[in-house]
């Protein structure tokens, strides 16, 4: 079962998959055929199902040597149970689905998520590795994660092509049909028009599988996501979406972004120890988009300013989405901490039994006291700061009080952590 938001990808590598490791691909839309989805609501027979596929596709399904997909699955609750019946009474069957909704709440029906015995996996946007493999840059990605294995930096004429792309990417993100047509002929004018499709499937996908009202409260809390973000906290607050807005009116609007993919939710920890999902703060969380083009797209900060790298007070704010899109696709749950007296970290790993603070610096003369707390408080095997310069050329080291090994990172090598 992969899941993750819409067109990031679920279908093509499906696909792809399918073609380099099977003799044959059986491929059903469920959301557009409705045949087929009629079909698995009303027949649970082994020898049904194969026979139906076989008829729709025209070809053999054998064991071990036919993929079936069955994609879009979220719209089809006997598709769905399918799934464990293959897993449990017909393992030799391979069968892979994707959804970008499953366990959540369609039509005012909870649809369930895979059962037991099936594996799932998501699929974010395009990380900046990977956009720098579609830009046939992959020499530069090994030299980056070179660079971070050693900590050294690198050279410059390097490190400013790495920034230059990164600024880029800032535009672009990771939706692949953004990062496809950016790389045929590096011009960031259609990536708005793309983003913008993609921003409209998601308003689709609300009007679609819930109540309008319901629809109208998710739309409302995805295009406060900027302005949150553009606060002084940061953090998200009902009241900025609706005056009088609270999390009984809202709250059910903006799980369904994070099921969805839409938007990637950032806990609040009060005390940064092992485990750390146990000092979680219930009552408090930052929200980001999940792809970065998407928010440089919808808060409309002109191109230029991300391009030229000029003073812009939002500029901390897209950079620190793209930290965190970075982390939730390396598979790090999004935390940060607060811990009284203003000092305050974007995030907070746990990596085995250590726990790393993670400042971003957003811009080229702040100071934070906030990693000198936290250090000392906590004394992390070490801490990482992120910042515009090259590796461990931030200039600030002590500068904010921070103790111990201090690990000075490009936004760019974000990829690496």
């Amino acid at each position: 079962m992969l899941h993750g938001a819409r067109q990031v990808g679920k279908t093509f590598i499906l696909n792809k998959f399918g073609e380099g490791h099977y003799r044959n691909t059986v491929y059903i839309n469920l959301e557009a055929n409705q045949a087929a989805a009629r079909f698995f609501s009303e027949n649970n027979d082994l020898g049904g199902l194969v026979w139906f596929l076989e008829t729709t596709a025209n070809d053999v399904v054998e064991p071990g040597r036919t993929l079936i997909i069955l994609d879009e699955i979220q719209s089809c609750e006997g598709a769905m149970a399918s799934l464990k019946y293959f897993a449990e009474n017909a393992p030799g069957y391979h069968v892979a689905a994707a959804g970008s909704l499953p366990g959540v709440a369609l039509d005012g029906e909870h649809y369930p998520a895979p059962a037991q015995g099936v594996e799932s996996m998501s699929l974010y946007p395009l990380d900046f590795e990977e956009f720098l493999w579609a830009l046939e840059e992959g020499g530069l990605a090994e030299r980056i994660r070179g660079c971070y294995a050693c900590m050294e930096p690198l050279p410059e004429e390097l490190h400013q092509r790495a920034a230059g792309l990164f600024r880029y990417y800032l535009i672009v993100g990771g939706m692949p049909a953004c990062v496809q047509s950016f790389s045929k002929d590096g011009d960031t004018v259609m990536a708005p028009g793309i983003q913008n499709g993609i921003a409209n499937n998601y308003w689709a996908d609300m009007a679609k599988y819930t109540e309008m009202h319901e629809a109208l409260r998710i739309k409302a809390c995805y295009d406060s996501i900027p302005v949150q973000l553009a606060s002084s906290e940061g953090r998200f607050h009902y009241k900025v979406v609706q005056k009088g807005g609270s999390a009984s009116s809202f709250g059910a609007a903006v799980d369904w972004l994070i099921q969805t993919g839409a938007a990637l939710k950032c806990k609040r920890v009060v005390h940064a120890a092992n485990p750390i999902a146990v000092y979680e703060d219930l009552s408090s969380f930052k929200l980001y988009m999940n792809d970065v083009g998407l928010l440089s797209m919808r808060s409309g900060i002109p191109q230029q300013t991300i391009l030229s790298g000029e003073s812009n007070l939002f500029m901390g704010s897209v950079v620190e989405n793209f930290i965190a899109q970075s982390l939730a696709a390396n598979g790090h749950p999004l935390y940060y901490w607060a811990g009284g007296g203003g000092a305050e970290l974007d995030f907070v790993l746990q990596k085995g039994t250590e726990i790393i603070g993670v400042k971003v610096k957003k811009r080229a003369k702040a100071h934070s006291k906030s990693l000198g707390v936290f250090t000392k408080k906590y004394h992390p095997a070490y801490s990482i700061r992120f910042s515009g310069k090259n590796f461990g050329a931030d200039g600030t080291d002590g500068a904010d009080g921070a103790e111990g090994d201090i690990r000075v990172l490009p936004y760019y090598a974000a990829f690496c952590v």
